[in-house]
């Protein structure tokens, strides 16, 4: 069902609803386009909606409620997104994480926070920082190396697979000695940085390993916490149509799934190996169109990790 709050929210001259659904998204994202609710409007779990819409939209079918009733809602459909997955809840304890990686260089972690931060981003922001740094403890990792590298790995990001990995490493190779790091040290943060382009270390680099099974900890979330990394992905694509998405993201899948695993450590298959290979599988039937995009809710709940 969908549910739309009254226009209490100041902004842009004018005051704002929020509208939402309790069943799924896709739900949500078919009302909106019917009413002619643009796509830019959607913040995660709902659609901001200016006050001059709220009378039609509640005559298309929007329930009107109150906001804690919105609220409970969204909760009760699984969809509500908590404030450590909102980027913008974040600087704080990122900002907390830095300090105890790096004591004594705070404007350094000031700049990284802001480049995490940026509009054009919607998956490489500060959650999937934030995610990644989780993940490398979930792991075991405290090798300050490893974590550096973790910070600047997506800290240039233009969707440019490559050229984005090797702008993060010379990014890394100019800010760190600036900030205390050896030579040594930072050589290591920016090879690890350039690792994550094509997530492939060799056997052996431990530090590798733990780096790029952090950055693909993400496959192995639960299958609603997937969707919605992988509409994240789709908007940070969205000037590409749908048929060249699909067959790029398609040819990416395919390239996971052919691996003889998708984690190298240990740990990180124990934890998220068999989810990851669940969610690659279905969002390549949905790619395919074999699959109902609905239908992805039914597997909610599977799974572990990031």
């Amino acid at each position: 069902m969908i549910f739309i709050d009254p226009p209490l929210w100041p902004a842009h001259n004018t005051h704002f609803s929020h509208l939402v659904s309790d069943t799924s998204l896709e739900e949500l994202h078919s009302f909106a386009e019917t009413a002619g609710i643009p796509r830019r409007a959607f913040d995660q779990d709902h659609y901001d909606v200016p006050a001059h819409r709220y009378r039609d939209l509640v005559q298309a079918g929007a329930a009107a409620v109150d906001g804690g009733t919105l609220v409970r809602a969204l909760i009760r459909g699984g969809l509500r997104i908590p404030a450590r997955e909102r980027a913008a809840s974040l600087v704080h304890p990122l900002r907390g994480r830095w300090e105890t990686a790096l004591p004594g260089a705070p404007e350094l972690g000031a700049e990284l926070l802001n480049r995490w931060g940026e509009p054009h981003r919607h998956y490489h922001d500060r959650r999937h920082l934030l995610q990644a740094l989780e993940a490398l403890h979930r792991l075991g990792c405290g090798d300050r190396t490893v974590l550096l590298a973790a910070w600047f790995h997506d800290a240039v990001y233009d969707g440019v697979p490559g050229a984005d990995e090797e702008a993060s490493a010379v990014l890394s190779e100019e800010l760190l000695p600036a900030a205390g790091v050896g030579r040594a040290e930072t050589a290591e943060a920016a090879r690890l940085v350039r690792l994550t382009a094509g997530h492939n270390p060799e056997p052996g680099d431990i530090s590798g390993a733990l780096l790029v099974d952090a950055d693909l900890a993400v496959l192995g979330r639960d299958a609603l916490g997937y969707d919605r990394y992988a509409a994240d992905v789709r908007l940070e694509y969205r000037h590409l149509d749908d048929e060249t998405f699909r067959a790029g993201r398609s040819a990416v899948l395919d390239t996971l799934l052919g691996r003889s695993r998708l984690f190298f450590t240990d740990r990180g298959e124990e934890l998220w190996g068999t989810a990851a290979r669940a969610n690659l599988r279905r969002e390549l039937a949905v790619l395919a169109g074999s699959v109902d995009p609905a239908s992805r809710d039914s597997g909610r709940g599977a799974g572990a990790g990031r």
